[in-house]
Order: structure tokens, then sequence, then C-alpha cells
């Protein structure tokens, strides 16, 4: 409410705003002031504002605002200088402020901008009904934009129940089709349980034939026996014949020979026709086949032991890179901030390549050393030494997820060695098939020479 302190009525400048000057207002106020502020010279000016004085409006609208307000609420003689500019900027509004009626057309901010700087009779009204009139305005863009985000939620609400819908309608067709798929397998399952006991019986009835045909081969070799044994008492009798024959050689031999002659064709005659009768197959396996053993194999990394080692013993390490096609792949970062972590990751590097170039030299292993290029300020110049293939990860990729890569680049069967304390990247690389080893035993094999 406006006050008259000290005056007549009606004079403005004994009026008194008694709440703050509303932000749009007092925006409007420090842009008139701003652009004002270049005509003045510098001695017109209050102390405080003269450092301002080569600024362009907007700058002093930015930096000296506050500075620019108070001084225009303390100073009268400031201000009504500022008045003076302003009236020979927009003479139009200032005279109608005088007049008492403000053009009905023009902004309420720009308005009471004015009339708080020219400070008019009921000045204080005008400024507080603009202040009510931006409130207004920005309770009615507040509502707006409340019905436009009711809107926009409800479009999102509309939305999100259609495609609930269609997911739904999607879960029941895949829920038919996987009902129709499981009747069918249930019919092949019923049909594979019929054939299953068709071929029980079909076994159960070739156990049968197999017993009559090997109960039908016990009667043929035991008659097959008594025809031998029955031979062998024609053949003793031949040999006496034969010995009988031998003493009046000299008298009848030739027709002693042609009567043992065919005695020893009519016996050897007897032993084929046994053998094509009994039709005895060939001889496949052999005795020593029926053993049960285990053969020798091919030797994996999963394969070998401890066999009486430490865990962290360089010896297992020098075991499973003896593997043919051993492939070690390194966790650079992890083997050198386990051994010297004290040193600049430059000499880190360069101390473990050259230790693993020595490695590969010495074993005849595939060696791949792999570093975390997240941790790169720039790209790495470096000549990798003999034997050894080094590789940075690429941004958004660990060093981790390198190594399963070369992991599962690998052909099922080859040995892989993971040297790595890292446990996610143990149980990762282990899934996969590889071997992973402990950093500490690789620093202690490196060490070793």
């Amino acid at each position: 409410m406006a006050q008259t302190q000290g005056g007549e009525p009606g004079d403005g400048a004994a009026e008194v705003l008694d709440r703050p000057l509303p932000d749009g207002v007092r925006r409007r106020v420090v842009q008139i002031v701003a652009d004002a502020f270049g005509r003045l010279t510098v001695g017109e000016l209050p102390a405080q504002l003269r450092q301002y004085a080569r600024f362009t409006p907007s700058r002093r609208a930015k930096f000296a605002g506050n500075a620019m307000a108070a001084a225009l609420e303390s100073d009268t003689l400031f201000r009504q200088r500022i008045a003076e500019k302003f009236k020979e900027a927009q003479p139009e509004l200032c005279g109608a402020l005088d007049s008492g009626a403000p053009p009905p057309a023009a902004d309420p901010l720009d308005v009471a901008a004015a009339a708080y700087v020219l400070r008019p009779g009921g000045w204080v009204k005008l400024v507080t009904a603009a202040g009510e009139e931006a409130q207004r305005a920005h309770a009615e863009r507040a509502d707006e934009e409340s019905r436009a985000e009711l809107e926009r939620l409800r479009g999102q609400l509309a939305a999100a129940r259609e495609q609930i819908r269609a997911e739904t309608e999607g879960l029941r067709a895949e829920a038919e089709a996987a009902r129709k798929e499981a009747e069918s397998l249930h019919r092949k399952l019923r049909a594979a349980l019929s054939d299953v006991k068709r071929g029980e019986a079909a076994l159960r009835k070739a156990r049968g034939e197999t017993e009559a045909l090997r109960a039908e081969g016990q009667v043929q070799v035991s008659a097959a026996e008594s025809e031998n044994r029955r031979l062998k008492t024609r053949l003793g009798e031949a040999e006496a014949a034969l010995e009988a024959t031998r003493k009046a050689a000299r008298e009848g031999r030739s027709v002693e020979d042609m009567r043992v002659r065919l005695l020893l064709d009519t016996v050897l005659d007897a032993a084929q026709g046994l053998r094509r009768e009994l039709a005895l197959p060939p001889v496949s396996v052999r005795p020593a086949e029926t053993v049960d053993a285990v053969e020798p194999g091919r030797m994996t990394p999963k394969d070998i032991a401890a066999r009486a080692l430490s865990e962290h013993d360089p010896a297992v390490l020098d075991q499973l890179l003896a593997l043919p096609q051993a492939h070690l792949v390194v966790d650079g970062y992890n083997v050198t901030k386990t051994g010297y972590p004290q040193m600049p990751l430059e000499k880190q590097r360069l101390r473990l390549l050259g230790q693993l170039s020595q490695l590969a030299a010495q074993t005849g292993a595939e060696v791949t050393c792999v570093f975390d290029g997240a941790e790169l300020a720039a790209p790495v110049l470096l000549a990798p030494p003999r034997g050894v293939r080094v590789l940075f990860s690429k941004p958004g990729v660990t060093a981790d997820e390198l190594i399963r890569q070369l992991v599962r680049a690998e052909p099922p069967g080859r040995p892989v060695i993971v040297a790595s304390t890292d446990r996610e990247v143990a149980d990762g690389i282990a899934r996969a098939g590889a071997r992973p080893v402990a950093s500490v035993m690789l620093l202690k094999r490196l060490t070793r020479g």
C-alpha cells in the first residue's frame, strides 16, 4: 500500500513501496538504467557506478544490476537524471504517466518500471498492479504448463496401456504357441515310448533267438568234439597201421602207402567239413582288449594337478606352458600393480614386457599382454618386444572384457592360461575353458628368470 509522508497529497515522490519490487519490474528498471547510463557523464554517476561507465548496456545489466537498482533507490538525484534521459527516449509513455492515464495497450511491466523511475502520483499502485498482473500471468502459464503436462502424461498413459495391451496379446499368442508345441511334444513322447516298448519286445525276441542259437551251437560243438574224438581214434589206428606197414615196406609199400594217404585225406576232409558246419567267425577281439583300463590321451590345462606343489609355485606355470600350443594371456596392470605398484605406469609396462619376452623365448608359448586403455591420457607409442603381443582396451571396454574376448576367440581344446588375481576374471575365463593362475605365480616365474 502507498503511504504519503512529508508532502502534499498526490506527490509521487512521497509515496513508499511497502513490499519488494516484483522481479519482472526490477529487470525492466535495470534495463532502463542501463540504457540511460551511457548518456550520463562520469561526474553525473554515483561513485559506486563509475567503474561501469565503459560497459555496454547488456554488460551493465548483467554485472551492475544490483548496484544500479540500489543507487536508483537511495540516490534521488541519480534517479531524477535517469528519469530525464528516459523521458527523452520515451516521451509518449512518460507523458501518459504524468497525465495519470497510462496507455491501455502498454505492457504492465513497462508501465510499472517507468512509474518506478519517474515517480508520478500513484506510482506505487501501478507497481503493485504490475506485480499482481505478473503473478497472475505466471500462475496462468503454470496452469497451462500443468495442463500440457497432464495431457502429455495422459498420452503417455494411453500409449503405455496400448503397449501393455499389445504385449499381452503377444504373450497370449506365445502362450498358445507354447501350449500347441507342448501338445506336439507330448504326442511325440508317447510315440517314442511306444517305439521303445516295441524295441524292448524285439530285443527280448532277439535275446531268445540268440539263446536258442547258442544252445544249438553248443549241441553242434559237442557233436564236433565227439566226431573229433572218433577221428582221433581212427587217426591212432591209422598211425598204428602206418607203423605196421613200415615193417613191410619192402614187400608191399605201394599198397600200404595208398591206404595211409587215403586215411589221412579222409581225416583232413572231415576236419574241413566240421569247420564249415560250425561256421565259426574269425577272431576280431583279443583277450587283452577286454580288460577295463584307461588308455593314454591328450593332456589339457585342467588335467595338471598340484602334484605336491604349492598353488603359487612357478613350477605349475612351467607345466602349463609346456603343453602343446599353449597361449599365455596376461592382465598387465593387475600383474604390475601386484609386483611393483610404486613405479610409474610407463616403467611398469616396460619392465613387465621385457620379462614376458624372455619367458616367451624360453618356453616357445604364445604370449599376449592386455592393458586397460581407460587409464591412458593419450595413445601409447610402444614397440612390442619380440614374442609378445601387446593390446590396449578400446574406450568403453575394460581390460577384463578384452581378456574374456581373447579366451572366447580360441578354439575348444587349446591350452589357454590367464594370469590375473581378479576373481571375476578368473571365474569368467574358467567357465570359458581357460586355466587361471595368480599374478604372484607369474611374478615368481619371471623373477626366477
